[in-house]
């Protein structure tokens, strides 16, 4: 056995590299919540595109009736069911304002001597479809807007009361919406059409009544979830309110839930707003609605199918974007999912 050396060299206290130090370093910035789910969205190729084809929709919606110089509500008989007409796609044979009428292919436009275009054709009142296909989705948006963020309010409020009481009070509540959605959402529907004049307000008072209960359900079954956590009771025990616990602890952890439940109720309440006015309890003439085009094409459907496929394409493209994008948020907020 060696003997252990007098001195210890003095190149041992130096300290160590600094490179040493560097490999122990954390580069990459810490995420948020929303920066987090940010990124997963951003990699959802799907959801992108629906959302970039959702907001071009809602531009249309909003700038379209004033695109061209025909109102929307204006009559003319003698400009009555025509056809597509669009400059430069004439001159290669398609939308030229020419259909076939008892077999025989012939072009009002010429037969009427007109020079106007009308892009999306006319009905049989005259009337402009395209200005009027891009008005009825601006009704039909507001409509399934203003339902889905009542819905939220009162389904998010009803929710949080319920988890976070338990209970008797939750007992109670759970009762009251098992009879709420007994109830048939087009029972509804007609009472409150007899009892307020048919329109946007009574439409969307008729969606409301009982579309919240889904969120109510929602929220409840994640508080349930999330009051017992170690960091809610961390608040309680240090003296945090009900009210704080609710709004600064549970709500911003539910925000991914509810947000997801909004975006599936916004195309639920177009498609419901689309077959009321089909089956013509909806918004009455000449008011216009993606439902209600659709029902006035549905009687000519044989004859003139563009009065009828136009307003289906768009009310196809806005349920198909807004599922998309309602996946692809629910894969992002979802703690769950890996990449």
């Amino acid at each position: 056995m060696t003997n252990a050396p007098d001195k210890i060299e003095k190149h041992r206290f130096e300290p160590a590299p600094k490179d040493h130090f560097d490999n122990e370093k954390i580069e990459k910035p810490q995420l948020s919540f929303a920066k987090d789910a940010w990124l997963r969205v951003r990699k959802n190729k799907a959801a992108l595109v629906s959302a970039v084809v959702l907001f071009l929709v809602i531009v249309m919606a909003i700038i379209g009736p004033h695109i061209t110089k025909f109102d929307p509500y204006a009559q003319d008989v003698t400009k009555g069911n025509l056809p597509p007409r669009v400059p430069l796609l004439e001159d290669i044979g398609i939308f030229d304002g020419s259909q076939k009428i008892g077999g025989v292919e012939t072009n009002k436009y010429e037969d009427l001597g007109l020079e106007e275009y009308y892009w999306f054709g006319t009905d049989s009142l005259g009337r402009d479809l395209f200005s009027r296909v891009w008005l009825g989705t601006r009704v039909s948006l507001y409509i399934a807007l203003l339902a889905a963020v009542i819905d939220m309010a009162v389904g998010v409020a009803y929710g949080l009361i319920s988890g976070f009481k338990g209970g008797r009070v939750d007992n109670v509540m759970q009762r009251i919406l098992e009879v709420i959605s007994g109830i048939p959402n087009l029972i509804v529907v007609i009472l409150m059409l007899l009892i307020m004049k048919p329109g946007i307000l009574s439409i969307t008072i008729a969606m409301v009544i009982t579309g919240w209960v889904g969120m109510a359900r929602v929220v409840r079954g994640q508080v349930l979830k999330l009051r017992d956590q170690e960091y809610v009771l961390a608040s309680r025990t240090l003296g945090a309110k009900s009210d704080r616990l609710l709004i600064k602890h549970l709500l911003p952890n539910l925000s991914g839930v509810i947000i997801i439940n909004t975006m599936f109720t916004i195309p639920s309440a177009i498609f419901f707003e689309a077959f009321l006015s089909f089956i013509g309890i909806g918004l009455q003439a000449p008011r216009a609605s993606l439902g209600t085009l659709i029902e006035d094409g549905y009687k000519t459907f044989q004859f003139l199918p563009h009065l009828m496929v136009i307003p289906c394409i768009v009310i196809c493209i806005i349920l198909i974007a807004s599922n998309l994008i309602g996946d692809g948020l629910r894969d992002a907020f979802d703690p769950k999912m890996r990449d």
